[in-house]
């Protein structure tokens, strides 16, 4: 704060109160808009390092996402991995192009579904997501603030259910 007014800075906002009862809504309210200014700028920001390892893997941000949901379910469809992105179809069949263009990703046949492939990763995609993920991870290790288990779990919580208010919103 400078002369009683904020500087700017969404690092430099006041520690929250201690934990305790709900909050009534109008000032949960207030409080979820202060999480929401928090996650824009962290996610530009983050969005923008990540496309800085496109210089160094070549898997843009939109690639590398669908490098990771493949690593962590494969195989899927299409529109499984548009559902957990919250993007629409059409966005999402263009990135697992990319990455079956580079050789990253293949596309099998689907059992259930003749005209929804399976996406599965290659060997190729498996080591262009592990290295990076290792750079991420080498990263994430530097995040400040003597954070604990606790900490971590908290935001999960929280995050997620922020995410659910925003279920019912269509993404096509």
């Amino acid at each position: 704060m400078l002369g009683g007014v904020h500087d700017g800075r969404v690092n430099d906002i006041d520690e929250p109160p201690t934990p305790g009862e709900p909050l009534d809504p109008d000032e949960l309210g207030e409080r979820v808009t202060e999480v929401f200014d928090l996650i824009g700028p962290l996610y530009r920001r983050a969005f923008r390092k990540i496309e800085q390892g496109e210089l160094i893997e070549g898997a843009s941000v939109g690639v590398r996402s669908v490098l990771d949901l493949l690593r962590r379910y494969e195989p899927m469809t299409v529109p499984q991995m548009g559902k957990i992105m919250a993007l629409s179809r059409q966005f999402v069949q263009r990135t697992v192009n990319d990455a079956v263009a580079r050789g990253w990703a293949e596309a099998t046949p689907n059992p259930a579904h003749q005209r929804s492939s399976l996406i599965r990763l290659t060997e190729e995609g498996r080591t262009t997501i592990t290295a990076v993920l290792a750079r991420e991870h080498a990263l994430n290790r530097q995040v400040g603030g003597d954070l604990t288990d606790a900490d971590l779990t908290a935001c999960v919580r929280v995050l997620r259910e922020l995410l659910k208010t925003f279920d019912h919103v269509d993404v096509e």
